[in-house]
């Protein structure tokens, strides 16, 4: 049965987002704070997190949150549940290594589709594949699928699930361009483009950590992305 962590200081969108879960099989438990929730998390890790960012007298403390699960998994599915809607906020939040960032007036048929689709892909993961499916070698790029890794120039790039898939998404048919709907399919998850795009973004600026001179990720303005094939 999946674990799912609700952090939320409402009581009563606390609740009913947990009663709903519930019903629908899952294992849920509750947090109304960071603190209490980063004891749970040291001892136990959900097996997806759902995350309000304004937390009680923290105004930030669910992108703090955010932060130590990341850093204590980088698999972990992380979901941000919030009132706020800036474009700011998404961002910020999906550069700290959330899956998703959801609005609360989304209707809970919504929720539940995408938290269906985060746990389809861990799934996934967890099937074995072909050998011929196990690595991708694209010049400096190597990416393991058993071990969810990817290096560069020998180097690990530390991505998220989401980052991996959709890594792995573009560079299997390197110079191919692949949509946005493309990458949703194949990172397993229902998002909109802007979240599509601000992964990618995220993505790129890793690999730049890394080698400054990374341009292996072309944005075909109006169609999507491609992993570029010159070598």
């Amino acid at each position: 049965m999946k674990r799912i962590a609700i952090v939320e200081d409402e009581p009563a969108i606390r609740e009913n987002y947990a009663d709903v879960l519930r019903k629908q099989g899952y294992t849920v438990s509750t947090f109304a704070n960071r603190p209490d929730a980063e004891i749970a998390f040291a001892t136990r890790l959900p097996d997806l997190a759902i995350i309000d960012i304004g937390l009680q007298e923290e105004i930030d403390g669910g992108f703090q949150l955010c932060q130590y699960l990341r850093a204590k998994s980088a698999t972990v599915p992380i979901i941000f549940l919030t009132a706020r809607d800036s474009d700011i906020d998404t961002v910020v939040g999906l550069r700290m290594g959330a899956d998703d960032y959801l609005t609360k007036d989304i209707s809970l048929p919504h929720l539940m589709a995408r938290i269906a689709a985060l746990f389809r892909r861990s799934d996934l993961q967890q099937q074995s594949h072909t050998d011929e499916d196990k690595r991708i070698e694209q010049g400096k790029l190597e990416l393991d699928l058993n071990r969810m890794q990817v290096k560069w120039e020998g180097q690990t790039i530390e991505l998220t699930v989401t980052e991996f898939w959709l890594v792995h998404a573009m560079a299997k048919r390197p110079g191919h361009v692949r949509s946005r709907q493309d990458l949703m399919q194949e990172a397993h998850v229902v998002v909109d483009d802007s979240t599509i795009t601000s992964h990618v973004k995220r993505i790129r600026k890793k690999f730049l950590a890394s080698d400054s001179a990374f341009d292996k990720i072309d944005t075909v303005y109006g169609m999507g992305y491609r992993w570029d094939s010159a070598e």
